[in-house]
């Protein structure tokens, strides 16, 4: 997310009506939500968690201890135990 400077995008009545209301603070204005995009749409995250949860599936399978995935993937036992069951379950 960038800021933009509300005096190059909005006209000027519209900046003074907002002014009453926040004046010279940080405002966040929520996208419209037929606009909204889903988590990791921009980025390559979700495919990346994908592929390290399948790993990680594999590697339980295989015989590989909890504590074992936990410290390996920089996860608590419970984030590995959740990732499992989600992909048993899911």
């Amino acid at each position: 997310m960038s800021y933009k400077k509300a005096t190059d995008v909005l006209p000027h009545t519209l900046l003074l009506a907002v002014q009453q209301y926040i004046d010279g603070e940080y405002i966040y204005i929520p996208r419209r939500s037929d606009k909204k995009q889903p988590w990791g749409a921009n980025t390559q995250t979700r495919q990346t968690l994908r592929a390290r949860n399948r790993e990680i599936l594999s590697k339980r399978r295989a015989g590989c201890p909890v504590a074992e995935l936990a410290s390996q993937y920089f996860l608590s036992e419970k984030a590995i135990y959740k990732i499992i069951n989600a992909a048993e379950n899911g």
